[in-house]
């Protein structure tokens, strides 16, 4: 009878811990959704109701207005996707390949310059060029002005991904990289068909991050691309709201300007950074269930069976 009574409590127990868990997650997840919910509210409103009310859960005075002028020109945006989106799946699939590989290199035992390596990928996370002397080199020396080039491998490479990847591979048994190696496979083979399987975890969470700064990276476009047929998403809706910005500055500085900034009084601007925020960031959201999905069969495969 004790024992049951002792069963029952102490399944009671952790009943009562599941539900306080579960409570604890639910308040995490809402306080995180409600900024986006306040975005897509917001996106949806009216430009005189935001300034006159500020942000609510609902739309004030709904209205498209905000999404017309962001796909007021649908070839331009749409150009604009097609070059973040394949940047960002190139990007993703390389840079993943060579961190990858080269942390696996500097991982084994039997590679006698690894330290020299490591060191050298260390410093530069130390020190680095400056500005003047990167974008000199990118455009005089290398070629890469209105180059895709230029959008695509200053983000190809990341140490401190390198260094995620290198403690990752440590922790996996040496013995079935030396079992491999009795059996006859070579470097590379031991890397494809043994090592990538067991890295799927890790890769999906750096996979992540990369994607997330390739579909970011507005800076690169600034610096390099100048042509508006190469402008990737968020560099042309930068430029976007940055000229209606700097349109109303102009108006309301009392300054002789053109017919088209005098339209831009009537644009909105809260509301379409919403908008655009929204536009922004739709398609990457599909990545996070992709990347579980990865993750948890990544965990499965890469099980170490005794």
């Amino acid at each position: 009878m004790a024992r049951n009574r002792n069963a029952v409590k102490g399944g009671r127990d952790e009943d009562i811990l599941h539900l306080i868990a579960f409570v604890f997650v639910s308040i995490v997840a809402v306080t995180c959704l409600l900024p986006f919910i306040l975005i897509i509210s917001a996106s949806f409103s009216s430009e005189a109701a935001i300034l006159r009310n500020g942000f609510s859960l609902l739309p004030q005075e709904p209205g498209i207005e905000a999404y017309r002028q962001v796909f007021n020109q649908p070839g331009v945006i749409t150009r604009a996707y097609m070059v973040t989106i394949v940047l960002t799946i190139t990007g993703t699939f390389l840079a993943l390949f060579l961190q990858s590989m080269t942390a696996y290199v500097l991982s084994r035992r039997d590679f006698k310059w690894r330290n020299g390596f490591s060191l050298f990928f260390y410093i530069t996370t130390l020190f680095n060029g400056g500005l003047v002397p990167y974008f000199i080199l990118m455009t005089q020396y290398l070629k890469m002005k209105n180059n895709y080039l230029a959008l695509l491998l200053p983000l190809l490479f990341s140490v401190f991904n390198l260094l995620i990847l290198k403690t990752y591979i440590m922790g996996i048994p040496v013995e079935m990289i030396e079992s491999a190696k009795m059996d006859g496979c070579s470097v590379f083979r031991t890397y494809i068909s043994i090592m990538l399987p067991l890295m799927k975890p890790v890769l999906a969470t750096i996979g992540l991050f990369i994607a997330l700064g390739y579909w970011n990276d507005w800076y690169s476009a600034m610096l390099f691309i100048s042509d508006d047929k190469m402008k990737p998403l968020q560099y042309m809706l930068y430029e976007k709201i940055n000229n209606i910005e700097g349109y109303k500055r102009l108006l309301a500085s009392g300054l002789s300007v053109s017919s088209e900034a005098v339209s831009a009084i009537t644009l909105p601007t809260a509301t379409l950074k919403m908008a655009l925020t929204v536009v922004v960031t739709g398609p990457i959201i599909l990545l996070y269930p992709i990347i579980q999905k990865y993750y948890v069969r990544g965990i499965t495969i890469g099980a170490v069976k005794g």
